[in-house]
């Protein structure tokens, strides 16, 4: 006969429709209190600290929590609504790995370890340098074909004196007597342990012998530093480039942090970007908008002819396929949009003057100014 399990809410003290943040506060609570740590040797309190993660496993996933709720213990057994993967099914987790998430530790030197004591020797270790932000303008034009930059700036550089060892040549790193070669320190206070960087050999585990005479045993000096910088066509504002390993030199023994290029595209005086297309307005005079003719326009690659039809209004656009910027991710080039403002003259001579106003008048606009179709959408507001 299958022995009768407790029930999920009230192991955890709390009601059925608690919120899942104050779940985890009552199992964190819970879970401090009978961890086996905390309570050496007592068989009652491991077995209740087991039961409490597995009913938290259970409530702190919606999905289960659902089914726990229609179906009680039944929905986990073999075979059950939650199939193997519930309690009882095969697929249970480890207590311990569920104590880990709430109190965020898993071999990373969490709090978990922290009170415990968890985790292996050496916590401290090698150090990765930084990662450095280098921000750099170019041009559209650069932007569309692409272009190969050489950029200068400061960093944290592995002493070339010493090799980055920290330690003057001949002389060589010892194990730090403070730490004992684990790089971290712990202590007690009362049930809870503690551990912390080693004040000493600042998490390394060791020490020099002699410091190094130049970078006094730091390993590390600020210098000048360049880097070619391959930038590719396509890139726009934002778009940041990553040079692996020259960024800031490690601590000894630790790897070379990365450079992040982060591009601006400048502002240019004829062409506007959107995306992958280029927007260009191109002002005419307006006997070409009435009588139609071809101009040159201008592109990124040079320059390009265009039919302009007979009355072509003011706003009107126009699309060349294929002109504007390459796709960053190899996909179609964009276009190039120029969008025409018709030029209406502001000065004219006295014979201009005579042959457009003959103009008007064989056109009937000298008694028709404004077009018809706006007039009877507007004529109520003449009458």
């Amino acid at each position: 006969m299958a022995s009768h399990k407790e029930d999920y809410y009230e192991l955890l003290g709390v009601a059925r429709d608690v919120p899942a943040e104050d779940l985890k506060k009552a199992y964190r609570k819970l879970a401090v209190k009978y961890h086996p740590d905390k309570n050496p040797g007592d068989k009652s309190a491991e077995e209740h600290f087991k039961k409490l993660s597995e009913a938290y496993d259970v409530l702190r996933d919606p999905d289960k929590r659902a089914a726990y709720d229609r179906y009680g213990h039944a929905a986990f057994a073999q075979g059950g609504a939650a199939g193997p993967r519930g309690p009882g099914g095969g697929g249970f987790h480890d207590p311990f790995d569920v104590f880990r998430e709430v109190f965020g530790g898993g071999g990373g030197g969490g709090i978990f370890e922290e009170f415990f004591g968890g985790g292996g020797a050496g916590g401290g270790g090698a150090q990765r340098g930084a990662d450095l932000r280098y921000d750099l303008e170019i041009t559209l034009e650069e932007a569309a074909s692409g272009v190969e930059k050489e950029i200068s700036f400061r960093k944290l550089a592995a002493c070339e004196h010493c090799h980055g060892s920290g330690a003057e040549p001949g002389s060589k790193r010892v194990r730090c007597t403070t730490c004992q070669g684990h790089g971290q320190v712990t202590t007690s206070r009362g049930f809870f342990t503690f551990r912390q960087t080693c004040p000493t050999c600042g998490g390394t585990g060791s020490r020099v012998e002699r410091p190094c005479t130049k970078c006094r045993g730091e390993a590390r000096v600020q210098q000048d530093a360049k880097v070619k910088v391959r930038i590719p066509a396509g890139v726009d504002t934002g778009t940041r480039l990553r040079s692996s390993g020259n960024g800031e030199a490690g601590t000894p023994e630790g790897t070379a942090g990365d450079l992040y290029i982060v591009l601006h595209v400048a502002a240019h005086e004829v062409f506007e970007r959107q995306g992958d297309d280029l927007f260009c307005e191109i002002p005419i005079k307006f006997t070409l908008a009435t009588i139609g003719g071809t101009i040159e326009v201008p592109t990124l690659t040079g320059k390009a002819s265009l039919k302009i039809p007979a009355g072509t209004q003011s706003g009107t656009t126009f699309r060349l396929k294929g002109r504007g910027l390459p796709s960053l991710r190899g996909g179609h080039p964009g276009d190039e949009l120029i969008r025409f403002h018709v030029e209406v003259p502001t000065a004219l001579t006295a014979d201009q003057r005579k042959k457009l106003e003959d103009f008007a008048v064989a056109c009937g606009d000298a008694d028709e100014p404004v077009a018809k179709s706006f007039f009877e959408k507007a004529k109520k507001f003449f009458q």
